[in-house]
């Protein structure tokens, strides 16, 4: 990997202005004789403490709802913005009974436990640390302790991932630490373990290493759904570099982890032979099955016609096929071939934006990848602001609609416009990296004299097949203060 200046890290104080403008509040930006990393706080552990510095005040943030709020009146937990799941389904899921997930049938409606393999067993570890004994409101209350607390953990490794996976560039792990979005929904749910896992695989992915890469994204994909989608960018890539072995190496990674997780969860034994289980395919048959819901631009375009949009899932599935396919052609068309980041982040984005649920905490899922595609202060704070307007705006909305005929709160059209600020935020990250991967001038991370540091045997690697024009040779290296080179240029 080449750096950029000699053995220096790229200093984002001296690149962005809001970076150098928020400096002020510690002393200003670094100075040109500063030695930065040799003592004995590096990049990585100043993010690191950032991160779990953040992930305390989230916590602290769920104060009024720990007093009580989840307990003792229905909107409380609301007006406070204050929400989670895990409290809720300790009991709810049978945790608090010690019915085991996916074997033991659940009473009500939802009959066994609606999540991935691997969240299930994150779930029931930490219910194995729950003590038995008390009451049920003091039950949950630690079972959300011990969950946050090993949350906590993912959050860490999740921001060393980050600061890692650009070798000159670790200071946009910092982008990841701060993000008030991660403080807000960090709690709300399990996502961080899907989203610590794929910033792992990525992080190895970009060390050269697919089998194992492969095996972190297989796992993330056991413990949520969107990981694998990660592997479409990677497939036309490979398929731009020729890189197959690699990507076969990745695919085969990611589907034995994904089978070992779930293989013996997934399969029954009985006199008449083996079947799927239904407690493991509740998930799945529980997403495809589960009608338009808060957040989405389908439940924005039902609220505002009057049409209940039963067909959302074709509709959804239409537009994510089509959002594909127009990721390959930009990335086989593209003057550059693209970074892996940069394609991971525009294809969950799609993915979110054209879901038929967008639940709070889906903002960790883009967190890491728009630190790793744009890092650049001001677009992703422009984003964050927007997705912090809808995390208030969803629990003000169920507020309104669960205070009765006080209606304390925001009103449907009011939601409507948090939902609306929600996609155009994401709209406009997504075009920022557009034109980056169109103009790769423009890019962050390319101006500083990379290729693709994400990319691992992707980086400077030359392209075999393209459309429209003749493969391009290997990417030239631009070192700053040297003339620049144009890219697809052979440096003499």
């Amino acid at each position: 990997m080449t750096s950029v200046r000699g053995d220096e890290s790229v200093r984002p104080t001296q690149r962005d202005e809001v970076a150098a403008a928020g400096s002020e509040l510690l002393g200003g930006p670094l100075g040109r004789r500063a030695l930065p990393g040799t003592g004995r706080l590096t990049p990585v552990r100043v993010i690191v403490l950032v991160a779990l510095g953040m992930f305390a005040l989230g916590m602290v943030q769920k104060l009024p709802c720990y007093n009580g709020g989840w307990f003792f009146g229905a909107t409380s937990q609301y007006v406070h913005a204050c929400y989670s799941d895990i409290p809720h389904l300790f009991a709810g899921r049978g945790f608090a009974d010690g019915l085991i997930p996916y074997f033991d049938r659940l009473p009500g409606d939802m009959e066994y436990l609606e999540y991935p393999v691997l969240t299930g067993l994150f779930m029931e570890v930490a219910s194995w640390l729950t003590p038995n004994g008390g009451e049920i409101v003091q039950r949950e209350q630690i079972y959300w302790l011990v969950n946050a607390g090993m949350l906590m953990v993912c959050a860490a490794v999740l921001v060393v991932c980050v600061a890692r996976t650009h070798r000159n560039r670790p200071w946009d792990g910092l982008l990841v630490a701060l993000a008030p979005a991660l403080a807000l929904t960090a709690t709300i749910n399990w996502d961080l373990l899907a989203v610590a896992l794929t910033a792992a695989g990525m992080l190895l992915w970009s060390r050269s290493r697919p089998l194992r890469a492969g095996v972190l994204i297989g796992l993330a994909t056991a413990a949520k759904l969107y990981p694998v989608l990660l592997l479409g960018p990677l497939l036309v890539l490979c398929w731009r570099a020729g890189a197959w072995r690699a990507y076969g190496r990745c695919l085969t990674g990611a589907v034995a982890s994904w089978l070992v997780v779930n293989l013996p969860v997934m399969l029954t034994h009985d006199p008449s032979g083996f079947h799927l289980r239904e407690g493991w395919a509740k998930f799945y048959t529980f997403s495809q099955e589960r009608p338009i819901d808060f957040g989405s631009v389908w439940l924005l375009l039902s609220q505002r016609t009057g049409n209940p949009l039963e067909n959302a899932n074709l509709y959804a599935t239409l537009l994510m096929l089509l959002g594909c396919g127009g990721l390959a052609l930009l990335t086989l068309y593209a003057p550059r071939r693209p970074r892996f980041a940069q394609l991971a982040f525009l294809v969950v984005a799609l993915f979110i934006l054209t879901n038929k649920v967008y639940s709070p905490q889906y903002v960790l899922w883009l967190i890491p990848l728009a630190a790793l595609a744009r890092p650049r202060w001001r677009d992703f704070l422009v984003w964050q602001g927007c997705e912090v307007l809808y995390y208030l705006g969803i629990w003000m909305y169920l507020a309104y609609t669960g205070s009765g005929d006080k209606h304390q709160g925001l009103p449907p059209e009011g939601y409507q416009l948090a939902i609306l600020v929600h996609l155009l935020g994401t709209l406009y990250l997504c075009a920022v990296v557009i034109r980056d991967v169109l103009l790769p001038e423009r890019d962050v991370v390319r101006r500083d004299g990379e290729d693709d540091p994400s990319g691992g045997v992707l980086d400077r690697a030359p392209d075999v097949f393209v459309l429209g024009r003749a493969p391009l040779p290997r990417p030239a290296v631009h070192f700053e203060g040297a003339p620049r080179v144009r890219w697809g240029a052979v440096r003499e």
